[in-house]
């Protein structure tokens, strides 16, 4: 990793410190930013893998419609082929950059008198999804590691915000700091997972 994507990296990590910072001591935040970057990094090593697979038919994996049956017997195959190889699986809707993008776009969400989001909201998608990755690695060689993976990612904690509302618009941002970074993982030189790693460890120990 060049220094300025090093910079590049350690100002988006600073960014989502200061988002959390004040609502939990460093070693929550530290917890939290570390859970969602490995969230990015299964992410994005699986969205390589399942191009590669597609390559050969013209297509991307986010191309896919998980919907049609031609989509649908595509996915079963890029699983398979995913839990064997790489241990776990995330359908397209369920990558990283999807559910950011959908985070992104979160403005002007209506509210009850309770401040409770009655729209859509990124929270309850985040939660099943990290639950998913778990859940597809049970009964096979790679279980062990995925085991409580995202335990320290609690999406429902107070220390989020007070209303669902606010919880969501904190981790929203959250994802669209991460969604900046480029982890690079077709280098073979770079390591921003280890990076990420260390500065926060250096920074919030």
């Amino acid at each position: 990793m060049s220094e300025d994507q090093k910079k590049a990296l350690e100002k988006q990590l600073w960014a989502i410190a200061n988002l959390l910072r004040g609502k939990m001591d460093a070693d929550d935040y530290r917890n939290y930013i570390l859970g969602f970057i490995f969230f990015k990094y299964l992410s994005e090593k699986l969205h390589i893998y399942a191009d590669r697979i597609l390559e050969p038919d013209g297509l991307k994996y986010t191309e896919i419609d998980e919907n049609s049956e031609e989509g649908k017997v595509y996915i079963e195959a890029i699983k398979k082929a995913c839990i064997k190889n790489i241990g776990y699986f995330l359908k397209p809707s369920e990558l990283f950059t999807s559910i950011a993008n959908k985070g992104a776009n979160l403005t002007g969400i209506a509210t009850n008198e309770n401040q409770e989001a009655t729209q859509f909201f990124i929270l309850e998608d985040l939660e099943r999804i990290l639950n998913n990755i778990e859940q597809s690695t049970m009964g096979t060689d790679s279980e062990d590691d995925f085991v409580r993976l995202f335990e320290d990612l609690d999406l429902t904690s107070s220390k989020l915000g007070r209303t669902v509302k606010a919880k969501n618009e904190l981790i929203a941002k959250i994802l669209a700091h991460l969604n900046q970074i480029d982890f690079q993982l077709e280098n073979a030189e770079s390591d921003v997972l280890g990076d990420a790693y260390e500065y926060l460890i250096g920074q919030f120990a």
